[in-house]
């Protein structure tokens, strides 16, 4: 199965159950929202899930693009990925979890086809906010997956406020050799699919109270799905990113995490600017550029005469027309390489300064805030300058 197929196939199984397919919308989160990005398929979704009736209905289904930064420092390993797609389904106080569990277990198995025996699911187990969750775990022995019951792994929230519930997650075997341990004990298990079951709402106070109705979220990372599917060791050995792993060896050559890195960031980064946005010192612009620059220092870490005037403009558009975006990507490409050009004079800047007799010394709080404050020079592209790693 390629990516487009196992897009189809998830989307129609859920439209054959009376599930209406919305547009997956952009990273950009709503004005006033506190989160810069779209961390989930739920957040556009966050007034219905508290009870405002949908103009589709109360079943939905969704592709929705994502973005997350808690996960920056790991990507470089073989399931992390900056901007991520993922597959939704939602029950607006429609059907339950054991339902959804049925549903999820038989694509999985009848239409993906997943070795059954290569399933294990964790469901929460209960702690002093809530009792366990047992309609989960009674569905899934029903079914002859294995459970292992966790605690804070299977609650999930969107923050310190806001719709939650317990979970269940589904994880699929991979690797070689025999189990060492359940999901939270070896990492060959990998998470494909979260099922919330969505009944509470966290307050400002921290209190929990019931929502106005249950509701059941599901979240399955269509990448890692991907990588299951189609037996491969890392989301960046599928057919999402073969046009980025064909091409770019040959212009640097990097070792496997330093590769998957600067992909990573750079298929992020053309994906946040086909979304409208451009690199500043603040907000969602500051993420954008803390990318671009992430993948430079990783490119001249070996050799400074790299550019990303040398990437094709082909892998620019593959990926705006893979998501869908209408930003040309000659205009992409130029907003990188205007944000390489300023990355090389602030680095030459900050050679000059710390070139100074003032910083001889092990640097103090005083001299990085006064680098900040008075230079632009952030802390961490200080540290990269006297290590000799910039950025």
């Amino acid at each position: 199965m390629n990516t487009d197929h196992i897009v189809r196939t998830f989307v129609e199984y859920f439209q054959d159950r009376g599930h209406r397919r919305i547009t997956g919308s952009t990273l950009l989160s709503p004005p006033g929202d506190s989160v810069l990005f779209t961390t989930a398929g739920m957040h556009p979704l966050t007034p219905y899930l508290e009870g405002r009736p949908h103009p589709l209905g109360r079943r939905l289904v969704n592709v929705q693009r994502c973005l997350r930064t808690t996960d920056l420092d790991e990507v470089g390993d073989s399931s992390h990925l900056t901007v991520f797609e993922m597959l939704g389904t939602w029950s607006l106080g429609d059907y339950g979890g054991s339902q959804s569990i049925d549903w999820g277990h038989d694509l999985l198995v009848n239409g993906f086809g997943v070795d059954p025996r290569l399933l294990y699911a964790t469901v929460f187990g209960g702690d002093e906010r809530s009792g366990p969750d047992t309609d989960s775990l009674r569905t899934w022995e029903e079914r002859g997956v294995p459970v292992e019951l966790t605690t804070d792994e299977n609650w999930w929230s969107n923050g310190p406020t806001g719709p939650c519930g317990p979970d269940t997650e589904i994880f699929v075997r991979t690797g070689e050799g025999p189990p060492r341990s359940t999901p939270t004990g070896d990492d060959r298990w990998v998470e494909v699919w979260n099922h919330v079951m969505m009944r509470h709402r966290r307050g400002d106070d921290g209190s929990l109270g019931l929502l106005p109705r249950p509701n059941v979220d599901t979240g399955l990372g269509l990448e890692r799905l991907v990588a299951v599917l189609q037996g491969k060791r890392s989301v960046f050995e599928t057919d999402l990113f073969e046009p980025w792993t064909r091409t770019v060896p040959s212009l640097w050559p990097l070792d496997e995490p330093s590769l998957r890195l600067v992909c990573d960031h750079l298929r992020s980064g053309i994906v946040v600017i086909g979304d409208g946005v451009l690199p500043s010192n603040t907000g969602r612009g500051y993420v954008l550029r803390r990318l671009i620059r992430r993948a430079l220092t990783t490119l001249w870490r070996d050799d400074p005469s790299r550019t990303l005037g040398d990437l094709p403009r082909e892998l620019f558009q593959h990926t705006l027309d893979h998501f869908g975006q209408s930003e040309p990507g000659g205009r992409v490409r130029e907003v990188f390489l205007d944000e390489e050009h300023r990355f090389t004079r602030l680095l030459e800047r900050g050679r000059r300064i710390l070139s100074r007799p003032r910083f001889s010394t092990p640097l103090d709080e005083e001299d990085y805030s006064y680098l900040h404050d008075t230079h632009g020079l952030p802390r961490d592209l200080v540290r990269g300058l006297r290590g000799g790693t910039p950025g």
